[in-house]
């Protein structure tokens, strides 16, 4: 059973706040519990101003966001880490090994899509990582409700 899902990027300030907020939103009224946390997290920073931005734009209005690091013990209590880059599943299962069988790339279900960061480029590069994300969260959901 999938419960508790941590999606993970390098800040956690752009990407995985994004994803993290589309699939919660998209998961409402079950039980599953979605979070987020970074490789190389820029703890404690808010999310984005352009991923804000951008998110609002499309109608959403997420929580205050506060970037956290990625540890073992967030691995470990989550069933399911979806990551952004192929590079980051190993990076995840250094951290920690037993994560092995339940990491996968957010664009998996799209021919293992990657998502490029965004980070510290213009709002071009933010929307793109935002279709792409929001095409992943759909299949994903599907998925995850369809397991229950």
């Amino acid at each position: 059973m999938f419960n508790r899902i941590l999606i993970v990027c390098i800040g956690n300030i752009c990407r995985s706040p994004i994803a993290e907020h589309l699939l919660r939103e998209s998961l409402q009224g079950s039980d599953i519990a979605v979070a987020s946390a970074g490789l190389s997290a820029l703890v404690g920073h808010p999310i984005e101003s352009t991923a804000l931005a951008i998110l609002r734009r499309h109608g959403y209005h997420p929580h205050p966001h506060s970037a956290r690091q990625l540890t073992p013990e967030l691995v470990h209590e989550a069933n399911l880490v979806l990551v952004m880059e192929e590079s980051q599943i190993q990076s995840v299962i250094r951290l920690a090994p037993e994560a092995r069988g339940k990491t996968f790339l957010l664009g998996k279900w799209q021919t293992d899509q990657e998502i490029p960061d965004p980070y510290r480029q213009g709002p071009e590069a933010f929307e793109r990582a935002y279709a792409l994300i929001e095409s992943t969260v759909a299949p994903w959901t599907a998925r995850l409700r369809n397991r229950r």
